[in-house]
């Protein structure tokens, strides 16, 4: 059963172009299955969290990301009474934004969009789904809903200050009302991505030789799991008491969202999503103890994972690819696609035009960044990658 509190797929606020509504799916049903079949969706394949595609084939890919956080949402959405729909097609499309190469090749894109309205993720994302999606006969994008757009945009919280151009323009077509939480949702979509990443950045940073499982059963909330698998299972091996060790931090940060959010919304009582939305703070939250502790596995992961000096190469070097690439498409757009030459011509101005290069960079894969970057500039970025990592 629904809470009273869930965001009813009934009760929509719509579409922007009107369309007649599936017999057999929910509107938020529909919006899962279009982010789905997206093409921007399918490129997440072949984009990376922090490791670069051609290191390893089992690190985590933005696909395998979404997909993961998508099932950890449903999860919790459907311990606390709120639409699992719409908590999945916020938590499946919320990294549709991103640039090639991870967090790297946002910092390095979003340094060359400063002068051109800016760069950022998340607005990137909303500017694929109303925009730069191009298969449907009667509009650009996806025509989602008022509800994903909105989770899309707020899920990590309010938006106030000054907007990346993409944000702005979205919110004056669709009225997104920036300045409060989202829904019930959107909110379990973002805890469901930190819970993710919290547990699969350990399971890489491990694979990849940065740190080791006994450097790992130090910290907090993964001591107590490693004690508990050696304990009942004391001559397993290393694999297994791994794989074990982690699934148990995976299921504690899961358990202790649902407690303390079930905690929260008892004591708070909203009787309708406005009201959820109204209260001036998230509920779906990690108790106390909970968090402070993710904040010692986090400075670890930072240190010994996200700034590791093998790391910090590649960092600088895929920021040199897209650094490279940016100024080649900005001065000689003739090297776009074709089915980018309307666009071009119809740029107004030099800053309009580099809006597009960076649309255009921003939906590339890794391989595909590294492919253009030996073709148009030369060299063999790609061999120069480091390894171990």
């Amino acid at each position: 059963m629904t809470a009273p509190y869930a965001t009813d797929p009934a009760r929509t606020r719509g579409r922007r172009v009107a369309e007649a509504e599936s017999a057999f799916r929910s509107p938020f049903q529909r919006d899962r299955d279009r982010i789905i079949h997206s093409s921007a969706f399918r490129r997440l394949k072949h984009k990376t969290q922090v490791f670069v595609a051609h290191e390893g084939d089992y690190y985590r890919t933005r696909l395998t990301h979404s997909i993961e956080v998508a099932q950890v949402a449903r999860t919790i959405a459907g311990a606390l009474g709120l639409d699992t729909d719409l908590t999945e097609a916020v938590a499946l499309a919320h990294d549709l934004g991103h640039t090639p190469f991870g967090h790297a090749g946002e910092d390095a894109l979003a340094a060359l969009m400063a002068p051109y309205g800016g760069f950022d993720h998340n607005a990137q994302a909303l500017r694929i789904v109303t925009v730069l999606e191009r298969h449907y006969a009667a509009f650009d994008g996806l025509n989602l809903t008022w509800e994903t757009l909105e989770g899309l945009a707020k899920h990590n919280g309010p938006v106030t200050g000054d907007l990346p151009l993409a944000l702005a323009e979205c919110d004056a077509v669709h009225g997104l009302e920036l300045g409060s939480h989202a829904g019930g949702e959107a909110q379990v979509a973002a805890i469901a991505d930190d819970i993710a990443y919290n547990n699969h950045d350990l399971h890489d940073g491990l694979r990849a030789g940065l740190f080791d499982d006994a450097e790992i059963a130090e910290l907090p909330i993964v001591d107590a799991c490693y004690a508990e698998v050696d304990r009942l299972y004391p001559a397993l091996d290393p694999k297994r008491r791994r794989h074990e060790a982690l699934r148990r931090v995976f299921g504690e940060m899961v358990g202790d969202v649902i407690a303390e959010s079930q905690r929260r919304l008892a004591a708070h009582a909203p009787d309708s999503v406005e009201e959820l939305r109204g209260l001036g703070a998230p509920v779906i939250r990690f108790s106390p103890a909970m968090w402070q502790d993710l904040q010692a596995i986090r400075a670890f992961l930072f240190t010994r994972m996200y700034r590791a000096p093998a790391v910090n190469e590649m960092r600088r070097m895929v920021g040199r690819v897209i650094g490279e690439l940016f100024p080649v498409y900005l001065d000689a757009p003739g090297h776009l696609p074709d089915e980018w030459r309307a666009d071009v011509a119809r740029a107004p101005d030099r800053a309009a035009l580099a809006r597009l290069v960076g649309d255009y960079i921003a939906g590339m894969t890794d391989r595909f960044a590294l492919q253009s970057h030996a073709r148009l500039v030369g060299g063999t970025a790609a061999a120069r990658m480091p390894d171990g990592v």
